[in-house]
C-alpha cells in the first residue's frame, strides 16, 4: 500500500477489467446460439447484449487504467523538475491499448449480433431425382433391343 496513488488506481482498474472480462466470456458463452444453455432465443439475445456490455466496460476499464499511466509517464518523463528515475513507454502498454480495443470492439460485435434478419428466410431448392430416366444398372436387359431413342431429355438425364 506504499505505492503512489495512480498506481494504486491503474491496478485496480485492471483487476477490475480482468473480472469483467471474465464475466463477459461466461455470458458470451451462454448467450450464444450453439449452446443448449440459456434458453429461447430471445433470452439468448439478451445475454448476448449483455455480454458486449461487460465487454465494452471491461475495455474501457483497461482503456482508461493504461492511459492514466502513460499520461503519469509522460508528464514525468518531459518535466525538467522531476529528478527521479525516468521511465518510456512500454511494449507492455501499447499491447494493454490493442487488447482494450479487441475488447471493445468485441462488444459491439456482440451488442449488435442480436439485431434480428429483416429478410426473409431463403428457400433451398430441393432435389427429387431423376424420374423419368433409368440407370443402365436398373434397366432389365430384353432380348430384342430398343432401337427408340428416350421422349425427352432434361438437365439430369446424363447425370
Amino acid at each position: 500500500l506504499s505505492l503512489a496513488g495512480y498506481i494504486q488506481a491503474c491496478r485496480g482498474l485492471m483487476i477490475s477489467a480482468v473480472c469483467l472480462g471474465f464475466f463477459g466470456a461466461v455470458f458470451g458463452l451462454v448467450g450464444m446460439k450453439c449452446t443448449k444453455v440459456g434458453g429461447s432465443d430471445q433470452t439468448k439475445a439478451k445475454i448476448a447484449c449483455l455480454a458486449g456490455l461487460i465487454f465494452i466496460l471491461s475495455g474501457l476499464c483497461s482503456m482508461t487504467s493504461c492511459s492514466l499511466y502513460a499520461n503519469r509517464i509522460t508528464s514525468e518523463f518531459f518535466d525538467p523538475s522531476f529528478v527521479a528515475q525516468k521511465y518510456e513507454l512500454g511494449a507492455a502498454l501499447f499491447i494493454g491499448w490493442a487488447g482494450a480495443s479487441l475488447c471493445i470492439i468485441g462488444g459491439i460485435i456482440f451488442c449488435f449480433s442480436i439485431a434480428e434478419n429483416s429478410n426473409p428466410a431463403r428457400r433451398g431448392y430441393a432435389y427429387n431425382g431423376a424420374t423419368s430416366v433409368m440407370s443402365s444398372r436398373t434397366k432389365v436387359h430384353n432380348s430384342v433391343p430398343d432401337k427408340t431413342p428416350p421422349k425427352h431429355f432434361d438437365k439430369n438425364a446424363y447425370v
